[in-house]
């Protein structure tokens, strides 16, 4: 009786450790210094992409109202300028999603339009399931601190993602 009531012990302890230290990594992800200029910065983006009309996609052309967001930089660009953060509009294509709009830059200095959502990374995984996704992602080979929100159309459907993030490295 005296095993089985150590054995216990030491597996509850072991549970305990576990959870704590998985709480730890996620409490990581979400309170870094950007944490919270991540989740006001999205805010901004989706209340202005809101006031231009409802979220619609026409073939692989992501429309707010009549704005068509892709190749327009105007919201990206703004929110650049007064956060100093990345953003992007992704349509949805295909089974994944690509960047219309954003302030993304590649290695060769042009804007990362064209190029997908990682289909393996942390923000697909979440959008997969309907959610968004607030913690650590690489983008184009750097980490950043950032946030996904899904753009859903009239009938609730995923058509676009919000993105925001703050360079870490």
């Amino acid at each position: 009786m005296q095993t089985l009531s150590s054995s216990l012990v030491k597996i509850t302890a072991c549970i305990a450790l576990a959870l704590g230290l998985l709480t730890v990594r996620l409490t990581a992800q979400t309170d870094s210094p950007h944490a919270a200029a991540v989740k006001t910065a999205i805010a901004e983006m989706i209340a202005e992409a809101t006031k231009l009309g409802e979220p619609k996609l026409d073939g692989t052309a992501l429309l707010f109202g009549p704005t068509k967001i892709n190749g327009n930089y105007v919201l990206v660009d703004a929110l650049k300028a007064k956060y100093k953060c990345t953003s992007t509009f992704f349509a949805k294509k295909g089974e994944g999603f690509v960047r219309i709009s954003t302030n993304v830059i590649k290695d060769d200095g042009s804007r990362a339009v064209g190029t997908p959502l990682d289909p393996k990374g942390p923000a697909m995984a979440a959008i997969q399931k309907n959610e968004p996704y607030y913690g650590v992602a690489e983008i184009l080979g750097k980490k950043y601190q950032t946030g996904y929100e899904p753009v859903r159309n009239t009938a609730n459907e995923i058509i676009g993602i919000y993105y925001v993030g703050f360079l870490l490295e």
